[in-house]
């Protein structure tokens, strides 16, 4: 039988006011693009959008009683490849509704500000729906990420569950919500075409997000 603490709701409340509190300085922390390099836009939007997927995950809760496989429609954040003909990584930010391993841009979160779809399909186009952050090696020169919490046979993912816990991969089982749960810290690595890397930490106990 699933059940709650009642203890959850103060921890993410104090979350979710410093979410809005980077929401909402987002524009100005993106303005100054003299000063900042593409490559590290990327990193810190990627930030943003990761926390914003965590707070989703809390207001969103996918646990059904009448769905034994509710677990798979956790929000996720995955890392894909572009088509060979292309090249590149990109990633998307979904919520399987159909649970049927495909996400499409309905099943996408959304910038908050821009309202754009944080998706896009393996052929890396942009276009006015989907973010132009999510191309990173199209827009931003990222040509490998390394995730060390890898449990997939691609390049990745991170989902979160509305308790705040980290997985690093969404079962195929009935009734199995617990399995690739992040027991140590993951660290993403990111490296860009003039041999600049970024890594991001992402804590397991407590899911914080920071750049390291």
């Amino acid at each position: 039988m699933f059940t709650k603490s009642n203890n959850k709701s103060a921890f993410f409340l104090i979350e979710l006011i410093f979410v809005i509190l980077l929401l909402s300085l987002f524009s100005y922390i993106f303005i100054p693009k003299k000063i900042d390099s593409e490559f590290n836009s990327a990193i810190k939007r990627l930030i943003l959008y990761l926390n914003q997927t965590k707070l989703q995950a809390f207001i969103d809760d996918k646990f059904s009683t009448s769905n034994t496989k509710w677990h798979k429609q956790r929000w996720t954040l995955k890392f894909l490849r572009c088509k060979e003909s292309i090249g590149g990584i990109y990633y998307i930010i979904y919520s399987d509704k159909n649970m049927s391993g495909h996400a499409g841009s309905d099943d996408s979160l959304k910038d908050p500000l821009s309202k754009k779809n944080i998706f896009s399909s393996n052929d890396c186009q942009e276009n006015s729906s989907n973010s132009e952050y999510v191309l990173l090696t199209k827009n931003f020169g990222i040509e490998n990420i390394d995730m060390s919490c890898n449990d997939t046979d691609s390049l990745g993912q991170i989902s979160f569950g509305s308790d705040g816990k980290v997985y690093t991969r969404l079962s195929n089982k009935e009734n199995d919500s617990s399995s690739y749960l992040l027991e140590h810290d993951c660290f993403i690595e990111f490296k860009s075409k003039n041999n600049q890397i970024k890594k991001i930490k992402i804590y397991a106990k407590t899911g914080l997000i920071e750049e390291v």
